[in-house]
């Protein structure tokens, strides 16, 4: 039972398309029409639904944007489900809307239960909802990485669940051996900076500054450098206020508050606001006497000692020394003391290299031993994977015209005497551990199995990778899969098996193809008919469902070029009718 499937999309300004709707449906959905109509638009259109790259090429000539737009149902409390929701995205009784926007000028918008999110959450959403292969899958399979992840994710846990702790080993593998590689190679430099961090350091101490020193010598300084002024100035300042016993004729300023005290406390009983007055004149003459106390005091301690301002800016001198080459600039002796702290911590780490060179190498030997025993054990799980997997997709390829054809694997690895042990043999390594893994293909009993991507004609290889996706089917199903030009290089009985084999898909998933094949279409639930206008457009006119005599005029024209052949049209009507026997 298909439990999500792309219910429609709506295409505008995107290549040749001006504005068309493409109405999907559970089962077998086949996408036909004339070279060039515009059938290969509706893969783009779903690619870039699911997070593809965006190509302002693809912008209609003269329109300002082109726009994607898809109703996709998912299962409730499903992870599709769950990752929109957490992006914030509305659900509609389990239907998503999506949109795509992309501007002519190369900007690209995406929006998901209308909100707008960024492109790559759609291509998340994109591993759970839709499989989507056409030409360049196909030549992806040719690859031995595409190849090994093809076996790595059929075997599923088994393998998955090694990788995963191979994959932690090997990172910090990659983390200490870097490490290693830059303490070794880089020892001059950083003797160097240790030689440069021990004479700063040395300098420093030599000095022994103290936080905030500096700022207490300039204060000293001024006052010594200013010292004459400073007495005189003291001793005019006590004169005028306590009097000067040279000139007993001179009136000092306590004298005269004092006898304004007199005169006050004399009357103040006749007047409470006189006599407020006579007291804050008591506190005056208090603190006329206080400072000129002071002031006597100040002027007896003053130094005017010329080698005490010597030594102060002798020492001046050493410190604006230090924090011109350790400080910072306003900082002064608390930062001179900041980089002693830091530089000492950092000549600990340079000291104790030889040390962390004896660590680490012995954590890389231990973690080579790890990734050894994790290498061999993922090479175990899939060379037992492999053999099923063949099994499986040979068991596949027999349903789609290729009876004697079988597929193998060859699980290897290369010698590199500073690599891990696998067999007994020290191999090269690397993320996915040690294994070189190759899908190998003999088309007919007697042919030596060669690499599918020397051996395979267009034909087989796009058989192998139908029968690769149904074996996944049964073990890591996704809701919809749409197949374009799967059938390339095909005809024939060949194109009947594999039109079967994707009715037989179709029975538990959605199934979209694109094909130029009447074998293959004659087996769809629905046929689309993809047409353009006189102006080389595709209108919304332009994506109809056939049915009936409609369906049996298109297949006659795919079989032969007309649609009015009446050999064409026996040959159309007998496809359906063997397609509906089967299913």
């Amino acid at each position: 039972m298909v439990w999500g499937v792309l219910e429609e999309m709506r295409i505008r300004s995107l290549g040749v398309i001006d504005d068309a709707v493409v109405e999907l449906s559970p089962g077998f959905t086949a996408v036909t029409g004339e070279t060039g109509a515009g059938k290969t638009m509706v893969v783009t259109s779903l690619g870039l639904l699911l997070g593809g790259r965006a190509d302002p090429a693809l912008v209609r000539i003269g329109a300002a944007s082109a726009v994607v737009e898809g109703r996709i149902s998912v299962p409730a409390g499903g992870p599709a489900a769950a990752r929109a929701e957490e992006a914030g995205a509305e659900l509609d009784e389990g239907v998503l809307l999506v949109s795509r926007t992309i501007s002519a000028e190369g900007r690209s918008r995406a929006h998901l239960g209308g909100r707008s999110v960024p492109v790559g959450l759609l291509a998340e959403l994109a591993d759970e909802l839709v499989a989507v292969h056409g030409q360049t899958d196909q030549q992806g399979l040719l690859k031995p990485a595409r190849q090994r992840g093809a076996l790595d994710r059929y075997a599923g846990e088994a393998v998955s669940v090694p990788l995963a702790a191979y994959g932690e080993a090997y990172r910090r593998l990659r983390a200490v051996t870097g490490e290693l590689e830059e303490i070794t190679t880089r020892a001059r430099e950083r003797v160097q900076e240790a030689d440069l961090l021990r004479f700063g350091l040395a300098e420093i101490e030599a000095v022994a500054p103290r936080a905030g020193e500096d700022v207490e010598l300039a204060a000293e300084a001024e006052r010594l450098g200013h010292a004459e002024a400073l007495a005189s100035a003291a001793a005019l300042a006590h004169g005028a206020l306590a009097g000067n016993p040279e000139d007993p004729e001179a009136v000092d300023a306590t004298t005269l508050v004092a006898g304004a005290g007199r005169a006050l406390e004399a009357v103040r009983s006749h007047d409470a606001a006189l006599a407020s007055l006579a007291d804050r004149m008591g506190e005056i003459s208090i603190l006329l006497g206080d400072v000129a106390g002071e002031l006597a005091g100040y002027a007896d301690d003053l130094d005017a000692d010329p080698l005490r301002l010597a030594a102060v800016e002798e020492r001046r001198a050493s410190l604006t020394q230090l924090t011109r080459k350790y400080g910072r600039d306003g900082e002064g002796t608390v930062a001179v003391l900041a980089w002693a702290e830091e530089s000492a911590a950092r000549l600990g780490e340079l000291d104790g290299d030889d040390d962390r060179i004896e660590e680490l190498t012995a954590e890389r030997d231990r973690l080579r031993d790890e990734l050894s025993v994790l290498a061999q054990g993922l090479t175990d799980a899939r060379t037992e994977t492999a053999d099923r997997f063949a099994a499986a997709v040979t068991a596949e390829l027999a349903s789609l015209a290729m009876p004697h054809a079988r597929v193998s694997f060859d699980i290897s690895q290369t010698e590199d005497p500073e690599g891990v042990e696998v067999g007994g043999r020290r191999v090269a390594y690397g993320p996915s551990g040690a294994d070189e893994v190759e899908l190998l293909l003999a088309p007919h009993p007697g042919a030596p199995p060669r690499p599918i991507a020397k051996g395979a004609s267009g034909g087989e290889l796009s058989r192998v990778m139908l029968a690769v996706e149904v074996v996944f089917a049964g073990t890591d199903p996704v809701p919809t899969y749409l197949f374009d030009e799967v059938d390339a290089g095909v005809g024939g009985k060949a194109a009947v098996e594999i039109g079967r084999r994707l009715a037989k898909l179709a029975k538990t998933a959605q199934v979209v193809v694109v094909t130029h094949l009447p074998q293959v279409a004659a087996f769809a639930d629905r046929q689309l008919l993809v047409e353009k206008t006189n102006d080389g457009s595709v209108t919304r006119s332009g994506v109809t469902v056939l049915e009936g005599e409609e369906r049996v005029r298109e297949l006659s024209r795919m079989l032969a070029g007309q649609e009015d052949s009446e050999t064409a049209r026996a040959h159309a009507e007998e496809l359906l009718a063997t397609a509906r026997a089967d299913g």
